[in-house]
């Protein structure tokens, strides 16, 4: 069922990954899980806690998701290797850490089309684009 890197994928490879999602993805997203499970106990759950924080208001989605979680990963594992404390990671507002953290990562495809969306309401709301109605879908 597995392809190498130049083949291509075979027609019920394409529909299941239709239905479900990038397999890759779900790959790389075990990976993660496992590198995370590798953690001492106080970094895994500050990690568990930025990804449950990450999955409702991160901005990314598909593989830009998985880059910000290998990332996160990779700064974990760092971290713990050179024994830095979990409050020198965060500093004294998580919620900037984690704003920040989010920051470097474009947004997801719905979240920008629903961004966009919504300041173009406003927009004609406020009468500053007269005529424009939100078409964007």
């Amino acid at each position: 069922m597995a392809t190498g890197s130049n083949e291509p994928k075979s027609r019920y490879l394409q529909y299941l990954e239709l239905l479900t999602g990038s397999l890759d993805d779900k790959k790389r997203w075990r990976r993660y899980k496992a590198r995370v499970k590798q953690l001492p106990d106080n970094y895994r759950i500050a990690v568990e806690a930025l990804e449950r924080y990450l999955m409702q208001f991160g901005p990314a989605d598909g593989a830009g998701a998985m880059a910000m979680f290998h990332d996160l990963a990779d700064l974990f594992e760092q971290s713990a290797a050179d024994g830095t404390p979990i409050r020198d990671i965060f500093g004294d507002d998580p919620v900037e850490f984690v704003e920040t953290f989010m920051a470097n990562y474009p947004l997801g495809q719905y979240r920008a089309r629903e961004r966009h969306r919504f300041t173009t309401a406003i927009e004609c709301a406020a009468g500053e684009n007269p005529g424009r109605e939100d078409r964007t879908t």
